[in-house]
């Protein structure tokens, strides 16, 4: 039984997903940073690709970590939207998002235009935990 390579089974899996396996196209590149499998598919297939929540792209970039794992080489897979630009799956977004949420809160004054650091006092809007639990749960 021959080996398949890991762009192989990228294309057989996404073909074997969507609705015009035609317009299925990969591009492998190997530098210093490991493999990289670039996925083109048809704008109509986007979603299936993706998935709910990431789900089905990163399971498809676990079962590469995987394969690449057997022969000592870092896989990884990128899509590229049918209008030219990157997909980012929700994971990708969460990383950002919790980057800029422990950026401080700012106030801006409204005639000066000055922005300031707002800063909280953690003491003042501590909730206490047993706020939120019924009486007669509480012994």
């Amino acid at each position: 039984m021959s080996s398949m390579t890991d762009q192989e089974f990228v294309e057989t899996i996404v073909k074997a997903i969507v609705e015009n396996p035609e317009d299925v196209k990969t591009e492998r590149i190997v530098d210093d940073k490991g493999v990289l499998i670039s996925l083109m598919v048809n704008e109509a297939d986007m979603g299936k690709i993706i998935g709910k929540g990431g789900r089905t792209v990163n399971s498809i970039r676990k079962l590469l970590h995987v394969l690449g794992a057997k022969s000592d080489e870092r896989v990884n897979l990128k899509i590229y939207e049918p209008n030219g630009g990157e997909v980012r799956t929700p994971e990708e977004d969460d990383s950002e998002a919790n980057e800029e949420k422990h950026s401080a809160p700012v106030h801006k004054d409204e005639e000066t235009e000055d922005v300031t650091e707002v800063k909280e006092d953690k003491d003042e809007n501590k909730k206490n935990d047993l706020d939120d639990v019924p009486s007669d749960v509480l012994v």
